[in-house]
């Protein structure tokens, strides 16, 4: 079987979008395959460079990140620890793995309500970023945040959200028979006039023609 090239998978990858939108985030999707490569430090850098500026609800910032760069950081069995069986299964392959963190908190010492939220904007800066520079990001829910806090020693005034592997595009073939299906497969989204309301729930907006 021919080895998928990283330029077939973008192109069976890119968002079939119904407006042109910026091909940053057209190409923009969530590998499982990776790349027996180092990630640069300079790159390392400039995506967390790019999550420092998102948008933050009272400029709190309420994000943090644990980073684990597998053969160079001693962290890195105790980051994979943190996942679920089905991520660990394929994450292990990645060269890098971060751990996400939010601020239950204000500095003023109020409930953050938009803490998750404003993770969410940092972690799509981290991806856009990551994106331009011929990275990929797969961000993942399936953690063990109980054990991410007591092996990373997190305070108790931050919940550990989500994990993401970051790396260069690797073959498919390297991966189980049902995850290198779906490695493959298109990507899909849910109609716009599905999401986007005017007047009421689930009333189309005028907008969309």
């Amino acid at each position: 079987m021919r080895q998928t090239r990283p330029s077939d998978l973008i192109a069976i990858k890119r968002a079939a979008t119904s407006e042109p939108i910026l091909d940053i985030l057209s190409v923009r999707w969530s590998p499982r395959a990776w790349q027996d490569r180092p990630v640069e430090d300079e790159k390392l850098v400039r995506i967390f460079e790019a999550a420092r500026w998102a948008a933050s609800s009272g400029n709190e910032q309420s994000w943090r990140f644990l980073l684990s760069r597998r053969h160079f950081d001693e962290s890195w069995d105790d980051a994979l620890a943190c996942l679920v069986d089905g991520n660990r299964e394929w994450a292990g392959a990645a060269p890098v793995l971060v751990l996400t963190a939010a601020a239950t908190s204000t500095g003023r010492g109020k409930p953050y309500k938009h803490a998750w939220h404003d993770l969410g904007l940092a972690m799509g800066n981290l991806s856009a970023q990551a994106t331009a520079d011929g990275l990929h990001v797969h961000q993942m829910g399936g953690i063990l945040p109980e054990e991410a806090r007591e092996r990373f020693q997190v305070p108790e005034d931050f919940d550990v959200v989500t994990a993401a592997t970051i790396g260069y595009l690797g073959d498919p073939d390297t991966l189980s028979e049902r995850r290198r299906k779906t490695e493959l497969e298109p990507r899909t989204r849910r109609p716009l006039e599905e999401t986007l309301f005017t007047g009421k729930w689930n009333a189309k907006s005028p907008i969309l023609k």
